[in-house]
């Protein structure tokens, strides 16, 4: 295989990655670009709905993406109980920086703990029929080959990034959701309660971790401790997209998927946090905002 095929082949890689990550990263684009709630926990809810997947999928059969869509409201409902103690505990006294911190980072430590306790430390993965095989073209002398599972993560995530972004631009719920967090006193003398605008979209953040676990185990094998290798790649295309921005989320999580795909075919996976960090610091240095803000530099 010569460097054409292979930058391409490591290009089209990238981009359905980049899809991957997109998916995510979006909930926590809710949650912290627009709520200022810092959700260290993100990425291991996201493991735990894998799991739930697997269970799914291996005791009735289901397919992964109609067992993660199953659970999308289960965890909905989490998020909505999860909000509720943040903000009775912390959020309404004012304490939700460092302390909010340590309850979001103790929600990850017993969330992992409790799926090493059910599920042991072995990897999981799931059955399905476009999994383990690869459509392969051509572009003129460039054989190409394409991961059915990359496709169909990458599919499922372009719908739910784009439908999120649908509703929060067309909505009302969606514009009080961006009001609250310049102006929850303008927001409260129209009638609106800011509390439960924030404990729905916190809700609807944490929604998404249903499907991004289905894609996450259909992509890579899975194990307790696996989300602790994502937190700082969903962090990092959160802030490089520009805090808030659903649209600038997909974009960031595109040329990060890129740039991890290229360094590591050619510079092996070791570089690739590096580079991919390297782009984020790059970015801010000259457009601190990120890709897509609007001024907010937290």
């Amino acid at each position: 295989m010569d460097f054409l095929e292979l930058l391409i082949n490591a290009l089209i890689a990238g981009v359905l990655l980049g899809g991957f990550f997109a998916a995510l990263s979006i909930g926590l684009s809710i949650c912290f670009g627009l709520l200022d709630t810092v959700n260290l926990a993100h990425p291991t809810l996201i493991v735990a709905a894998a799991f739930c997947t697997f269970l799914l999928n291996d005791v009735f059969g289901l397919d992964p993406i109609l067992a993660g869509v199953l659970i999308t409201p289960v965890f909905f409902v989490i998020g909505l109980v999860i909000y509720t103690a943040y903000y009775q505990f912390f959020e309404k006294n004012s304490a939700e920086a460092l302390r909010g911190l340590a309850f979001f980072f103790g929600l990850l430590f017993i969330t992992e703990v409790i799926l090493i306790m059910v599920f042991g430390v072995d990897h999981r993965l799931v059955n399905a029929a476009y999994i383990g095989k690869s459509m392969g073209m051509s572009l003129g002398t460039i054989d190409v080959s394409i991961p059915y599972r990359l496709l169909v993560a990458f599919a499922v995530a372009a719908i739910m990034t784009l439908g999120l972004q649908m509703f929060l631009d067309r909505s009302f719920f969606g514009r009080a959701t961006r009001a609250v967090h310049q102006d929850m006193m303008a927001l409260s003398l129209m009638g609106v309660d800011p509390v439960a605008i924030k404990r729905i979209a916190f809700a609807i953040g944490l929604g998404t971790c249903g499907l991004a676990g289905a894609l996450m185990i259909v992509v890579i094998p899975i194990e307790p401790a696996v989300g602790r290798l994502f937190i700082g790649n969903v962090f990092a295309i959160v802030v490089l997209g520009g805090l808030g921005s659903i649209s600038g989320t997909l974009i960031a999580a595109m040329i990060l998927g890129i740039a991890e795909s290229v360094v590591s075919t050619f510079f092996g996976p070791s570089w690739a946090p590096a580079v991919s960090f390297g782009i984020l610091l790059g970015v801010l240095a000259f457009r601190p905002t990120g890709l897509l803000g609007v001024g907010d530099t937290r």
